[in-house]
């Protein structure tokens, strides 16, 4: 759902600018609170696996394909503040390195997915979570249906940027119906990857995600020879079975294959917005990209002939580049000091 320069008109780009811009900057203010020197390397790879993951289109429906968004996998990994951040670095990359997303666009497709992404699968999750026990499946249920919800809600999103400041006059209830229902599809897909993903996580390493570090075992006891539940004692899930490096170098791993080979096969086929943009009329609208020339524009390292070495090529650069910048940021958002004072807890260890 990379919104391109040429959608939305300028004053509109503008005000989302704005927003983006004040999203920003209350994620960075609130990742304090949320990053410690365990979560902040985890945080930059959540963002490489986010754009690795994108680059894998699915198809959905006849000539359609759809892309992991990411914002309630990232929101619930690491955080609703630090996941908008995530997918702000994400879609930076792309817009100035890999021409996807216009960059005068930049403000809608941070709002659209960073903003209402986030924020809605967050709020759905911990809705979900408060009302269900408090187990392992029902937090990989709850971000199965966190993230479905996520989807159409950004798609919405858009259509409202589209009703204020669209360049092309079509009717915006077409335009409304065609990007739910294109999207609630998309949404399935996303779902079942978010679900999977943080479903793996908690299951090695339930400590080092954002809302599963409270998660408890019950106590299993040995009576009459079953073994049964302890009434009211629980113990804490074992944390250190897989150790935070193995964690985070299986995860930069799994990033860079699915980028540099898996990708090579995705679908070929216009994701839900080009499709719509096409079926509705106002594709022609789109502008060229800014950084159209620029040498891995489309997801390729130019001069690079066989298609299969420069696309696996192009996306374990920007797998590489994404975890740098993004573990960047999150450290110095992480040791940023406030009042002369460290903000992390001064008894907290390395694992």
């Amino acid at each position: 759902m990379h919104v391109p320069d040429g959608f939305i008109n300028a004053p509109t780009s503008a005000v989302a600018g704005v927003v983006a811009a004040g999203a920003v900057a209350v994620s960075l203010r609130g990742a304090r609170r949320e990053l410690d020197e365990r979560t902040a390397p985890l945080a930059g790879l959540v963002a490489a696996f986010i754009f690795a993951v994108q680059m894998l289109n699915f198809p959905v429906a006849a000539g359609t394909s759809g892309h992991l968004l990411g914002g309630a996998l990232a929101a619930i990994l690491v955080g609703p503040y630090t996941g908008a951040l995530c997918i702000s670095v994400v879609l930076l990359m792309q817009g100035v390195l890999f021409a996807d997303g216009g960059l005068t666009a930049l403000g809608v497709n941070i709002t659209d997915m960073s903003v209402v992404g986030v924020g809605v699968a967050y709020v759905v999750f911990r809705g979900l979570v408060k009302l269900l026990p408090r187990t392992r499946r029902s937090l990989t249920s709850a971000s199965f249906v966190a993230a479905l919800v996520s989807v159409p809600a950004a798609a919405l999103a858009f259509t409202a940027f589209y009703a204020i400041g669209g360049t092309t006059d079509v009717p915006i209830g077409k335009v409304a119906t065609a990007m739910v229902g294109v999207h609630v599809l998309i949404g399935i897909g996303e779902a079942v990857i978010t679900a999977l993903t943080v479903g793996a996580v908690v299951a090695v390493r339930p400590d080092l995600v954002y809302d599963a570090r409270d998660l408890r075992r019950p106590l299993k006891l040995r009576v009459g020879g079953e073994i049964v539940d302890a009434p009211a004692a629980e113990a804490p899930v074992p944390v250190h079975r897989t150790s935070h490096r193995t964690l985070l170098l299986s995860g930069l791993a799994t990033s860079l294959v699915l980028a540099g080979v898996v990708s090579f096969y995705a679908s070929a086929s216009p994701d839900g917005l080009e499709k719509v943009a096409e079926d509705k009329g106002f594709a022609a609208s789109a502008e060229e990209h800014h950084n159209a020339d620029s040498p891995l524009a489309d997801y390729g390292v130019r001069d690079v002939d066989n298609a299969r070495v420069s696309g696996g090529l192009a996306g374990v650069i920007g797998v590489g580049v994404t975890v740098a910048a993004g573990s960047a940021i999150f450290w110095a958002v992480r040791w940023r000091r406030t009042d002369g004072t460290d903000v992390a807890s001064p008894t907290s260890t390395s694992v």
